[in-house]
C-alpha cells in the first residue's frame, strides 16, 4: 500500500511472483515454440509457491490440522481394559493374533464384513460430503492435504514467505542457502519419521514397539515399513504435493458426478469481478469490475490455479482463495465475498438480481444420507445382535463306517470359538436323526446324546468326535442333521451339516 492509502495491482505483490500458472506454462510453451528440438512427452512440472494468508477458512485448516494430527499421533497411547491375557491398547489391529480392537468392539477374522461395512459408509459419506460442499474433504481432512499443510508451515518458517522462497531457489548455491535447505529437508524427515512410527503403532503395542525400535529389539518388518512410511510421508507432502491431488488421486476425475447445481464450491463472481482492471483506493470504477487483477488468489493457491478460469480439475476447495481475496476487498474498500463459498444456481440468481436459494435436501443427498443411515443401521444391529461363541463343523473324508451291531457312524472335525475373555464350557448335542450319539475322540469310547466340550479365553477348542446312529435311523443315503452347542449363559448356536449311510437296496 502507498502512504496514502491507496494501491495498485502491482502493490500488492510483486507481479514476477504472482504469475498464474497457466501464464508460466503459456511462456514456457512459447519459448518451447521457438526452440527446434522436438517437444517432450511430458511438460516440465511448474513449480507452486503459495503465499502466506490468513482469515477463516485459514483458520479452519489449521483447527482440522491440529486436530486430525493429534488424534493421530495420540491415540494410538490411548488405553482400554479388556480384562487379563487381552491387549490394552484402545485401537490395535493385532495382526499376529488375527484380531482387531476398537475400544470395547473386538472384531475376529471371520467378521471382515464390519471392515467392508466401515469403507462403504466412507465413500458414501465422501459422495454425501462432495454433493454437498464440494471437494471439502480434500481440502480439509485429506491425510495428503494435512501433512502437505505441515510441511509448507516448515518451509516458511526456515525460507520464508512465497517471494523469498522464489528467490532463494533462484540464488546459486552458498552456505547459506545449503543451511536452509538441510534444516527444511532435516525437519521434514523428522515429520515423516514420526509419521511412519505412529503408524506402526496401530498395528503394534504403542510403549512395546517403541521401546523395542530404539533398542534395535524390534523386527526386520518393523524397520522396513517405518522406513517405507517415512520415505513415501516425505516424498508425497514434501515434494510431490499438489501433483498427487492432481494426477495421483483418483477423486478429482469423478467427483463431477457428485456434484449438481446447488453444490457448494470455490466461485468467482464474474458479473460481479469483470471486466478486471486496476484501481486505487478512492478511485471512481468506472466500467471496470470489482477484480483488480493482483492474482493473489493465485499466490496463495495450493495447487497453483486460478479460480477466476472457473472450478477446474486441480481445485481442492481449501477457501484460502477466498480469504486473500477478502482481504484484498477489504484494502481497496470493497465488499467481500468477490471469490467465495458458493452454488452454480445462486451465482446465476445473483447475475439475474434473483432472490437467493439454497436447496440442502435434493434426492442424490437424500439418497446418500438414506444409504449411509442404512448401512450403519445394519452394522450396529449386526454388532448388537452377534454371538461370543461359534461352531465350525467338517465331514470326514470318511462316507461312514458300518459298525459291529448294525449302527452307522460318521466322523467330523468339531471347532468350537469362544469370544469371551474366560474358559467356558457349552453342551453338545446333535438333532434331527433319532437316537444319534456322540464319542469325543481321545476323551471317551462311551456314546452319550450330549457331551461337555470346552474353549479356552478369546479362543478355539477343536474336537475330533463319531456320531453313531443306530440303522433304523438312517433311512436315506444323505441326512441333514444339527449340531447344537449351548453354554451356561444360556447361547445357542446351531450348524447343519450331512449325516452319510449306505443306500436302502445296499443293506
Amino acid at each position: 500500500m502507498s502512504p496514502d492509502g491507496s494501491g495498485t495491482a502491482q502493490e500488492f505483490g510483486d507481479a514476477a511472483d504472482v504469475l498464474s500458472v497457466r501464464e508460466q506454462k503459456a511462456d514456457a510453451r512459447a519459448r518451447a515454440a521457438g526452440d527446434a528440438r522436438p517437444p517432450g512427452l511430458y511438460a516440465r512440472r511448474v513449480q507452486v509457491y503459495p503465499r502466506k494468508v490468513s482469515g477463516r477458512f485459514r483458520r479452519i485448516k489449521w483447527a482440522a490440522l491440529v486436530a486430525l494430527l493429534g488424534l493421530y499421533y495420540v491415540l494410538p497411547w490411548v488405553r482400554w481394559d479388556r480384562g487379563p491375557g487381552a491387549p490394552d491398547q484402545a485401537v490395535l489391529v493385532d495382526l499376529n493374533h488375527e484380531r482387531g480392537y476398537f475400544f470395547f468392539i473386538e472384531i475376529w477374522p471371520q467378521e471382515v464384513y464390519y471392515l467392508t461395512g466401515i469403507l462403504v459408509l466412507a465413500a458414501v459419506g465422501l459422495f454425501l460430503a462432495t454433493s454437498l460442499a464440494g471437494r471439502v474433504w480434500c481440502g480439509y481432512a485429506c491425510p495428503q492435504t494435512v501433512w502437505t499443510d505441515l510441511f509448507m508451515w516448515v518451509e516458511r518458517q526456515i525460507e520464508g514467505d512465497r517471494g523469498a522462497r522464489i528467490r532463494l531457489d533462484k540464488q546459486k548455491w552458498s552456505a547459506g542457502k545449503a543451511a536452509r535447505k538441510a534444516a527444511k529437508h532435516g525437519a521434514w524427515l523428522a515429520i515423516a519419521f514420526l509419521t511412519g512410527g505412529a503408524w506402526i503403532m496401530y498395528f503394534a503395542d504403542a510403549p512395546t514397539v517403541v521401546g523395542d525400535f530404539f533398542t534395535g529389539a524390534a523386527s526386520q518388518t518393523i524397520y522396513f515399513f517405518v522406513g517405507l512410511f517415512t520415505a513415501t510421508t516425505y516424498l508425497l507432502a514434501g515434494m510431490a504435493r499438489e501433483q498427487v491431488c492432481t494426477f495421483m488421486c483418483p477423486w478429482p476425475r469423478f467427483q463431477a458426478a457428485m456434484l449438481d447445481e446447488d453444490s457448494l464450491v470455490v466461485t468467482y463472481n464474474r458479473f460481479r469481478g469483470e471486466p478486471r482492471g486496476p484501481h486505487r483506493k478512492g478511485q471512481a470504477w468506472g466500467d471496470t469490475g470489482h477484480c483488480i487483477d493482483c492474482k493473489q488468489c493465485v499466490a496463495v493457491c495450493p495447487t497453483g490455479i486460478d479460480i477466476r478460469d472457473g472450478l477446474q480439475l486441480e481445485c481442492i476447495g481449501c477457501g484460502l482463495c477466498v480469504d486473500s481475496c477478502n482481504d484484498i476487498m477489504a484494502k481497496v474498500g470493497l465488499p467481500p465475498s468477490l471469490i467465495a463459498f458458493d452454488t452454480e444456481r445462486r451465482m446465476a440468481q445473483r447475475s439475474a438480481k434473483q432472490p437467493l436459494t439454497y436447496r440442502l435436501i435434493r434426492p442424490r443427498t437424500v439418497l446418500y444420507f438414506f444409504l449411509m443411515l442404512g448401512v450403519a443401521g445394519l452394522m450396529v444391529f449386526a454388532l448388537a445382535t452377534r454371538d461370543d461363541q461359534g461352531i465350525n463343523v467338517l465331514h470326514d473324508r470318511t462316507l461312514f463306517v458300518q459298525m459291529s451291531s448294525g449302527a452307522i457312524q460318521n466322523s467330523y472335525d468339531l471347532k468350537v470359538l469362544n469370544k469371551a475373555r474366560t474358559t467356558r464350557n457349552f453342551d453338545l448335542t446333535v438333532e434331527g436323526l433319532p437316537g444319534a450319539q456322540i464319542v469325543l475322540v481321545g476323551r471317551s469310547t462311551r456314546p452319550a446324546a450330549h457331551v461337555i466340550v470346552s474353549a479356552p479365553p478369546d479362543g478355539l477348542g477343536e474336537y475330533r468326535l463319531h456320531v453313531r446312529a443306530p440303522a433304523a435311523s438312517v433311512t436315506a443315503p444323505e441326512t441333514k442333521i444339527r449340531f447344537v452347542v449351548t453354554s451356561a449363559e444360556g447361547g445357542k448356536t446351531v450348524r447343519e451339516t450331512t449325516f452319510r449311510g449306505p443306500k436302502p437296496d445296499s443293506r
